[in-house]
């Protein structure tokens, strides 16, 4: 019997998670043994992989197919696109993201990061730790993912020696602490004969640890390790005569979703950019009445004053606004900051190089601005890690860079807040997004 049948019914939330590392280290095996060893493949999924596999002429069935969906990934054999699925046990749901190996889709791998709470990094125990081991995590650990998993895979090709495990997880370590990576877990396994994925297997009896789904399954998600600020971007006001009711004369409530903290009817709060002060009235969803709001719940608030609120507007707590910029070096978890000039660590997305001269639109929550670059400090080497002057970014490249803002955005650091701390970036010639960015 497997182990996932003897899982109580705990929920434990939802945990998105994503895979990294080098190329052919076992990314999507690994998750096509996790949904298979779960039994969360549907019938005829499962039947369409197999006889792809009977074609190529495999013994057994090639669990990859099931992330790697597109035809050149299929040939190729590689993840080119970012693959995301979605499971569940009988103690929580998962979304998990497939980043791609290879250095050149570099981009995909941070946008794949960009929502992830926990990280696993696969390491081929016949080749150790790589250079692209040693740059997903660096992405990961800029990303702020709060979890690394190093599974250390195909223990089955180096006859599950202990000593090379042991070998792996020293240099690792290594590595992490001189980066600053700490919260690191280890795990020998084998992906293609799913030993210590969902179930223990026979032949790692030397760890003693847990399985990869018992890491999973016991891993803290997303809003639950801190008391978080609370931000309520604006998505769209609603009046009586948009709403579908016109009875409601003097109804004006105010949608969009929880990105972090929780808010009460009779709470202080500010309205941002404004200033304007007032207090919670109500907050409603699908037309019920709540007494408070969560984290990533979609509601309307009624405000007790007639304050003048606008789609991109951010709603915070009266005591988390920050009257002024922070001393450089100082980083507050609580107060949010309006500004009209950001620094941020940025992703360049697109083919078309950045152009300094050139005007962008910056898209960070539900509020937009022109902007243009004050300075690119640095471009990040991924390979060395180290930090060289540029006067332009290339596809893939990532950099410390600094924008001016025509209009005031109310932003957190990426580190105290990952939803008010990031923004994308828009070329308006042609509407395409061409950049990704954390604000510093």
């Amino acid at each position: 019997m497997s182990a996932i049948e003897h899982l109580p019914e705990i929920d434990n939330g939802l945990l998105r998670f994503l895979t990294c590392g080098s190329v052919d280290d076992g990314k999507s095996t690994l998750i096509g043994r996790l949904l298979y060893d779960t039994k969360t493949i549907l019938a005829d999924t499962l039947h369409a992989i197999t006889r792809t596999s009977e074609r190529r002429g495999l013994e057994a069935v090639d669990l990859s197919l099931l992330t790697d969906g597109l035809q050149a990934e299929r040939e190729q054999g590689i993840t080119i696109d970012v693959a995301y699925r979605y499971f569940t046990t009988g103690r929580r749901k998962y979304i998990i993201a497939d980043a791609p190996g290879h250095e050149q889709y570099t981009r995909n791998m941070f946008t794949a990061a960009s929502t992830a709470n926990l990280a696993i990094i696969l390491i081929d125990a016949r080749k150790g730790v790589l250079t692209q081991t040693r740059r997903h995590s660096y992405l990961a650990h800029l990303l702020g993912i709060p979890h690394i998993v190093v599974a250390i895979n195909k223990m089955d090709l180096v006859g599950f020696n202990q000593a090379t495990y042991e070998r792996i997880r020293n240099e690792y370590r290594e590595f992490a602490a001189a980066l600053g990576i700490g919260d690191v877990a280890f795990i020998p396994m084998s992906a293609l004969d799913g030993d210590m994925i969902v179930d223990r297997g026979a032949r790692l009896d030397w760890y003693q640890g847990p399985t990869l789904l018992d890491m999973l399954e016991d891993a803290p998600g997303a809003h639950s390790e801190r008391d978080e600020a609370f931000r309520f971007p604006v998505q769209f006001v609603c009046r009586p005569q948009r709403c579908g009711n016109p009875k409601l004369h003097d109804y004006r409530g105010f949608m969009g979703r929880v990105e972090s903290g929780e808010i009460a009817v009779g709470d202080e709060v500010v309205v941002l950019p404004s200033g304007k002060r007032t207090r919670i009235k109500a907050i409603e969803i699908y037309g019920h009445s709540l007494p408070r709001a969560i984290p990533e719940q979609s509601v309307t608030l009624l405000l007790e004053d007639e304050v003048d609120v606008s789609r991109g507007d951010m709603v915070v707590r009266a005591e988390e606004l920050c009257p002024r910029a922070p001393e450089p070096g100082t980083v507050s978890t609580r107060t949010a900051l309006v500004t009209r000039r950001i620094e941020a660590m940025l992703c360049w997305l697109d083919e078309t190089p950045l152009d300094p001269q050139r005007k962008y639109l910056i898209r960070q929550t539900t509020r937009e601005t022109r902007a243009v670059i004050e300075s690119i400090v640095y471009r990040l080497d991924i390979n060395s890690l180290l930090q060289k002057p540029a006067e332009r970014l290339e596809m893939n490249d990532i950099a410390r860079v600094c924008f001016r803002l025509a209009q005031p955005l109310c932003v957190d650091t990426y580190v105290a807040n990952r939803s008010t701390g990031a923004f994308i970036i828009i070329d308006e010639t042609t509407n395409s997004t061409v950049g990704a960015g954390m604000i510093l």
